[in-house]
């Protein structure tokens, strides 16, 4: 019954500020009050206040959240430790190195000695390093794997 005349009282009040907004020829401001001064009275009048105020005060309904979040807990928790565990994450390596493995020939990214198709201009040098000594063979062979 008090929660009812509060949302009825905040419902006039905000009615009230909506008609003072509208006087100063805001009406877009006046009209966007208006909509949120009734949403409360909406709220007593579809019964969704009276249902809070019988759930905030059941301890059957106490009961009952208490329960669920221990289930989400428990669910987190199983969550955590599956992911943590040895043989999960081991098989999942397992399965990644067969993969690598599978994934490209070991011969893919080694030059075919045969003769090309067109001559060479020049003979092939060996690759020329900057002055750090930086090989970029690796990169190399990732970009003829991917023909570039």
């Amino acid at each position: 019954m008090i929660a009812e005349t509060i949302c009825s009282a905040v419902s006039a009040a905000g009615l009230g500020i909506a008609a003072i907004t509208g006087y100063r020829k805001r009406y877009l401001a006046a009209a966007r009050i208006a909509a949120y001064a009734l949403v409360p009275l909406g709220l007593v009048l579809t019964g969704a206040v009276d249902w809070a105020v019988s759930t905030a005060f059941s301890p059957t309904a106490w009961i009952g959240f208490g329960l669920l979040g221990g289930a989400w807990a428990l669910f987190m928790t199983t969550r955590a430790v599956e992911r943590r565990s040895g043989g999960t994450r081991k098989e999942r390596r397992a399965a990644e190195r067969a993969a690598r493995k599978d994934a490209v020939a070991p011969a893919a990214s080694a030059p075919s000695l045969g003769r090309s198709a067109r001559p060479s201009a020049a003979p092939a040098s060996p690759p020329k390093t900057s002055g750090s000594g930086e090989d970029f063979s690796d990169i190399e062979a990732i970009l003829k794997k991917h023909g570039i």
